[in-house]
């Protein structure tokens, strides 16, 4: 995430400085403006991505994923039972989580056809969609632990799991690993690009599996 925040204040750095380079008295600081967010651009995109090992296997995820280059995490605590939660998990909807719809448009630049994960109907539960559209269960172990996965490049996979503790206490990861040095650059870029609204969809999508779960029956 940290390099994401570079990379973004890089693009505003670099909007700014075009807007002052209006005003003659101010194009001096400008250019510094521009130039200091195309060196921040540059960091942000070439930073090479070192490679994370699982010390020791505690989930599904660790054993299906030991190994991996980038990765995203997020929990929430969930006032309802493991079985519950993990109904919740397996039903919710798009229409549920906030924003998913309009961050998917942005994402997808019109380009998106058929039904997707990232073209979702509102009201079909959203892990349908994906292991209809590409993603495969992995570990299906209720009420505790459900992983999935898909190739999102050339010899590039990602895996997410939702993990249940008996507290209510849930967590999602995702883990992303690129067999190659060529693969793990190239994805660097698209994920760095894409980590703020990908985290704001992965904490919204626990919202809303909290929403249903405690939802009274």
């Amino acid at each position: 995430m940290f390099l994401s925040t570079i990379l973004y204040c890089g693009a505003v750095a670099i909007l700014i400085g075009t807007i002052a380079l209006l005003p003659r008295r101010t194009r001096h600081r400008a250019v510094w403006l521009i130039l200091t967010g195309v060196a921040s651009i540059t960091i942000a995109i070439f930073y090479p991505a070192s490679e994370q090992r699982v010390t020791s296997v505690a989930t599904n995820l660790d054993k299906i994923m030991p190994r991996w280059q980038f990765d995203e995490h997020h929990e929430i605590q969930i006032n309802a039972t493991p079985e519950r939660i993990y109904a919740a998990i397996r039903d919710v909807t798009p229409r549920e989580i906030r924003l998913f719809q309009t961050l998917t448009t942005i994402r997808c630049l019109g380009r998106c056809k058929g039904e997707s994960i990232l073209n979702a109907p509102d009201a079909k539960p959203i892990l349908e969609v994906a292991t209809s559209s590409g993603f495969r269960i992995l570990a299906d172990d209720p009420p505790r632990e459900l992983v999935i996965g898909t190739r999102v490049a050339p010899r590039t996979v990602a895996v997410m799991n939702f993990l249940v503790g008996n507290d209510g206490h849930v967590t999602t990861e995702t883990r992303v690993f690129a067999q190659t040095e060529r693969g793990a650059r190239k994805f660097a870029v698209y994920w760095r690009i894409i980590r703020p609204g990908s985290g704001i969809i992965r904490r919204s999508w626990l919202e809303a599996i909290k929403r249903r779960a405690e939802a009274k029956p």
